[in-house]
């Protein structure tokens, strides 16, 4: 993973600590480092920063397969969590497909994980609104 954050991530990504990087195919991978920022209950991640990671890793994802249109912008329409087992105290990762990507409007979805990407901790779902520039 890169040590530096990406330039496509919100104040809010900065603040949970997220970083980017790619895999082998090109795809981005987010990673939200463990630490006090993110703690919900004893020994497990905050439901928030999971979410929060999440849309940063579908909204990013979106950004990226909009690069060639520098005046693009995209803004959430809704936004559905499924929480499917509670995140630990270790590094979360979590990347994004992109399953539509229409003239105005794009269905994206994102998956998180911690030790095995075969099993996400969390996934969400999200309609976005694009306006191309």
């Amino acid at each position: 993973m890169s040590d530096n954050p990406a330039l496509l991530l919100p104040p809010y990504g900065g603040f949970l600590g997220i970083l980017t990087d790619r895999d082998a195919a090109g795809a981005l991978l987010f990673r939200m480092p463990f630490g006090y920022r993110v703690v919900g209950r004893p020994g497990f991640l905050h439901g928030g920063a999971i979410a929060g990671l999440l849309e940063i890793a579908a909204v990013g994802t979106l950004r990226d397969a909009l690069a060639d249109d520098p005046g693009a912008s995209v803004k959430p329409i809704t936004v559905t969590v499924d929480f499917m087992r509670g995140g630990r105290e270790r590094d979360t990762f979590a990347a994004a497909l992109i399953t539509r990507l229409g003239a105005r409007i794009a269905n994206v979805e994102a998956f998180a994980w911690q030790d095995d990407r075969d099993k996400p901790i969390a996934a969400a779902r999200m309609n976005l609104m694009v306006r191309r520039g």
